[in-house]
């Protein structure tokens, strides 16, 4: 896929994985559409941009209404989205014991429920036109379980599973659909991650997650980067922390 003119959706634009790779797309010619549910992180998001390539739109992507909008602007600003990036995503580290039921549904709701409805909204988008790619942000927790954060695991393993099935059918509608599975990236991810020691030092950083993303975009349309895997050298399953 040539990028110069495509038309982008990121979940999760506000900062991050999101924000470098809004700006990798811009760079490559791209129009974004940034979406966050933080209105003031979106809109410092968007200085520097150029206006003609960014517009921001300020969602809650558990919510079947706010999804409908983000289509509905981006359309009605430059048309149909050709790519879809469902990116954002949220974490509470706690001892199983610990968690809330308010915790639990907001990690459900926004990485398992959001990334199913933004999907949802993608491949109907794109479906008329036969073409589009959609780029689940996943996270190496939908691989193995991990002490602390193991609802985020759960919403994590779901949404794999999900975006191999969601592959299978869009593929049928020469669509493309790719997971990113990141391990330790140095962002806010880890603010509160008291139970685990976490060596930003030797963390990717989120351009490097950017760049993979931009690499899987811009293979040949016929190929399907299905599964990407992306770590630093130095990251490894950390200990806990004694009590």
């Amino acid at each position: 896929m040539n990028l110069n003119g495509q038309i982008c959706v990121i979940t999760g634009a506000a900062r991050g994985i999101g924000l470098a790779t809004t700006q990798a797309l811009i760079a490559h010619g791209a129009k974004v559409a940034l979406v966050d549910l933080d209105f003031a992180a979106l809109t410092q998001a968007l200085n520097g941009l150029p206006e003609s390539q960014a517009l921001a739109i300020t969602a809650d992507i558990s919510r079947g209404d706010d999804v409908a909008r983000i289509v509905t602007e981006t359309v009605a600003r430059w048309g149909s989205p050709t790519v879809w990036i469902n990116n954002a995503g949220l974490a509470r580290h706690r001892w199983i014991p610990d968690y809330t039921e308010g915790e639990i549904d907001v990690m459900l709701d926004v990485n398992l429920k959001g990334t199913i409805m933004g999907s949802q909204a993608a491949l109907r988008a794109m479906m008329p036109q036969r073409s589009g790619h959609i780029v689940n942000v996943i996270s190496t927790a939908s691989l193995r379980g991990i002490p602390s954060e193991t609802v985020y695991c759960a919403a994590k393993w779901g949404v794999r599973g999900f975006t191999q099935g969601l592959a299978e059918e869009a593929a049928a509608h020469r669509i493309r659909v790719t997971a990113i599975l990141p391990g330790g990236v140095d962002t806010a991810f880890w603010d509160d991650a008291s139970q685990r020691e976490a060596p930003k030092q030797l963390f990717l950083k989120p351009e490097h997650i950017a760049d993979g993303i931009l690499r899987c975009l811009e293979m040949e349309d016929f190929c399907v980067p299905r599964e990407l895997v992306l770590r630093s050298l130095d990251d490894s399953d950390f200990s806990v922390k004694p009590e």
